[in-house]
């Protein structure tokens, strides 16, 4: 009998210890994925992506894609999700991630991160010193002549292009970038573009390139010149 009883006490004492490791493990791998969701106060690469598609959508007016996941971007998913179906918790799980058109495949691609710090390299070696929208125009340039037909398709080749900026042979591109830069790369990389499609800038003081002082000026900002080319 006392065996008996012996035996049952521990194989139910077996079968709680048991169920608690499992509920634990569970219960730990469930707050792990959830911690993974873009959520208020994240911030990161997936952040941008969100914040870049609400922008397009017309969701994120008044702010910009700066990576921090603010008020206004949780108001912003709010808005989104309640507007398509989902459930407007404010958190960008992967019903969210889908129906904003972000692919795993952007979340995860390296080259993002590598051409936002070349853009603000650039961007600060051009532009320090310059009011903020001129920074933000000399990352449109060089985004804009990505997708131009005459120049390199990707961000290092527009800039390491030969004889394409001064500062890259004089090698001002390798200082550290300024916080401005950084913010105006991003920018330039979630849209924003005050030249309106410029592929061409210069400052007028230093310049004696013919080719550049014939080019019909379409924007200025600061000490620098835009044009869209003679075309």
């Amino acid at each position: 009998m006392k065996r008996t009883v012996s035996f049952a006490l521990r194989l139910t004492a077996w079968l709680i210890i048991s169920a608690l490791t499992v509920f634990s493990v569970g219960y730990f791998e469930s707050a792990k994925d959830a911690e993974a969701l873009s959520r208020l106060g994240s911030q990161g690469e997936e952040v941008r992506l969100i914040q870049k598609k609400l922008i397009e959508k017309g969701y994120l007016c008044d702010g910009d894609a700066d990576g921090i996941f603010g008020t206004k971007t949780l108001n912003a998913v709010k808005r989104y999700q309640k507007d398509n179906g989902l459930v407007a918790d404010g958190i960008a799980g992967k019903k969210t991630l889908a129906s904003l058109g972000i692919k795993e495949s952007e979340k995860n691609n390296p080259n993002r991160d590598k051409n936002l710090e070349l853009l603000a390299r650039v961007i600060s070696a051009e532009a320090r010193g310059e009011p903020y929208e001129g920074q933000v125009a000399v990352g449109a340039v060089v985004l804009n002549r990505v997708k131009h037909p005459s120049f390199p398709n990707t961000v290092a080749g527009v800039i390491y292009q030969k004889g394409a900026f001064d500062t890259v042979a004089d090698g001002q591109i390798n200082l550290e970038p300024t916080d401005s830069a950084y913010r105006a790369a991003q920018d330039a990389m979630a849209g924003a573009d005050p030249t309106g499609g410029c592929i061409y800038f210069y400052d007028p003081r230093y310049t004696s390139n013919k080719y550049m002082l014939s080019l019909a000026i379409s924007y200025r900002v600061g000490n620098h010149v835009f044009s869209k080319g003679n075309n």
